[in-house]
């Protein structure tokens, strides 16, 4: 009995969120803020008009102020990641031993991990230790202390980190100007939530001479613009719907569960690739690229190709840095899946400290062993079945089904607890209640009609800009490309449209960027 305590304990921990016992620690300088729309436009004057050879050290100190809105502090802490991994670039690069390189990068990856495992996961660890020890009739043990997780620290984390191994790899020169180094690790447009960039991509461009130019500023506006209408319109619009559900579980059915998952897809969705999108779109009016983190990912047929679409800068991290120094799949099927488990419970913890996050990570590379797995069995059973795989309903279908798999690891995401998750999962099963469908049950969940239409169409909007995408189309560029009377009325229309049905308002906790908690 005491054992199975244990277990349950650690599984459904007694507290009201995966978030509780750590405080957040960011309130300002959102992309979505007042102080942003000021902050930006002029670093992005100075930047040309000062001369290119100090533009670094600007936008350097502009990074670091950007930083430090949310808490000063914290600031140091950055900076003592980015010396330390810059020195650790530096011993390698001079090394000759292949033993001596790799225990240094060993090094940088220990105490870059612990500082994350100290900041991120103190209170998961306390909560979890004092489960175990009330199971045992225990006193609980309370640090005389609180920690706050800096916002961003996975981020900044795992690309300064990512650069300690590209230098080791001899894929990038080992940046001696630790200035120019530091930018690279704190560089505000994707600073606290991506894309993770890599070493290859972002840090000779911090040397190059970019001059003004109007269409390519245009062209990041416009990125910037859908970016807000992604977050502002869609996904805050969206949460309103899905926290009032989520929030009181014991309040609403199996219906109601459907329609906020689905809706907590679109929300997580848009609110990431919003950020990702703005932070792309503002680096470009600089004259930055930043690598694309999102490409359609609910156009999906598989969960792997999910995981090529979805968080691409996350996914190829862990591929490139810990799923291929694992062996990959160079050393048999078995090995494989021990690999791609080990790559998504990583996936997962990143996420967050919670339990949640740990399961929503394995289900995921669960899908991915199942179905790699079972692939010869399900084209067997397809020629069995006599079902035309060459026919335009099976990848429909094919899409449909991951779409519906990732939605239901989405309710463990979201979920309070597991026990919670678990709960949902129940109601939508055996509790579902069809009826409300008809009865007036879509405006139970917080959304009044013009809110809920408001929604819908611009949801409608979002999967026609997706299909465009997914043709190979360039939705920006088609834009630019057009007639002048075309292309304005769009970028009025969303203009008008963010400004008119976006969410907005002081102390409305939604405005804040979901993947700032990790």
């Amino acid at each position: 009995m005491k054992i199975g305590g244990i277990m349950c304990l650690l599984i459904f921990p007694p507290c009201k969120s995966k978030y509780a016992g750590r405080k957040a620690a960011w309130h300002n300088m959102l992309f979505n803020s007042l102080e942003f729309l000021i902050f930006f436009p002029i670093v992005t004057l100075v930047y040309f008009v000062i001369p290119h050879k100090i533009r670094y050290l600007w936008l350097l100190g502009a990074s670091y102020y950007f930083y430090m809105c949310w808490n000063p502090q914290y600031a140091l802490l950055m900076a003592a990641s980015t010396l330390f991994t810059w020195l650790g670039g530096a011993v390698i690069s001079r090394m000759a031993n292949p033993a001596a390189r790799k225990a240094a990068v060993a090094l940088n990856f220990t105490v870059n991990l612990l500082i994350l495992f100290f900041f991120k996961y103190f209170w998961f660890t306390v909560n979890n230790i004092n489960a175990v020890l009330s199971v045992l009739n225990l006193p609980a043990i309370s640090p005389g202390f609180d920690v706050i997780l800096p916002v961003g620290i996975s981020f900044y984390t795992f690309q300064a980190l990512g650069y300690t191994v590209d230098v080791y790899r001899g894929d990038v020169k080992h940046e001696r100007n630790i200035l120019k180094y530091a930018l690279f690790v704190s560089f505000f447009p994707q600073l606290v939530a991506g894309p993770i960039e890599r070493s290859k991509n972002l840090l000779h461009q911090l040397s190059e001479h970019h001059r003004f130019d109007y269409d390519r500023v245009v062209s990041g506006l416009l990125m910037m613009l859908w970016g807000f209408f992604l977050k502002l319109v869609i996904a805050d619009r969206a949460a309103m719907l899905v926290d009032t559900v989520y929030g009181n579980i014991t309040g609403f059915f199996g219906f109601h569960f459907v329609v906020a998952t689905l809706l907590f897809a679109v929300q997580i969705y848009c609110d990431f690739a919003s950020y990702s999108t703005i932070a792309r779109g503002a680096a470009k009016v600089m004259g930055f690229e930043l690598m694309e983190n999102f490409n359609v990912p609910y156009f999906s047929r598989s969960i792997a190709e999910f995981w090529r679409r979805w968080h691409i800068s996350l996914s190829g991290w862990l591929r490139d840095y810990l799923y291929i120094p694992l062996g990959g799949n160079r050393r048999g099927k078995i090995r494989k899946y021990f690999n791609i488990m080990v790559v998504f419970l990583t996936s997962g913890l990143w996420h967050g400290a919670s339990w949640n996050f740990v399961l929503w990570g394995l289900l995921h590379g669960a899908y991915q062993v199942v179905g790699d797995a079972g692939a010869a069995l399900r084209i067997k059973c397809a020629d069995a079945l006599r079902i035309d795989r060459t026919k335009p309903y099976y990848p429909i279908f094919q899409t449909a089904l991951t779409f519906i798999l990732v939605c239901i690891a989405w309710i463990f995401f979201r979920a309070d607890t597991i026990n919670s998750a678990f709960f949902i999962i129940r109601k939508i099963l055996f509790d579902f209640r069809a009826e409300l469908f008809f009865g007036g049950g879509m405006l139970q969940m917080g959304l009044g009609t013009p809110d809920l239409f408001v929604l819908f169409f611009a949801v409608a909007v979002l999967l026609l800009s997706d299909t465009v995408k997914y043709r190979g189309f360039n939705g920006v560029k088609m834009v630019l490309g057009m007639n002048i009377i075309p292309r304005f009325a769009i970028i009025l229309s969303l203009l008008f449209a963010t400004l008119v049905f976006g969410i907005y308002g002081v102390g409305y906790s939604a405005s804040q960027f979901i993947y700032f908690q990790f």
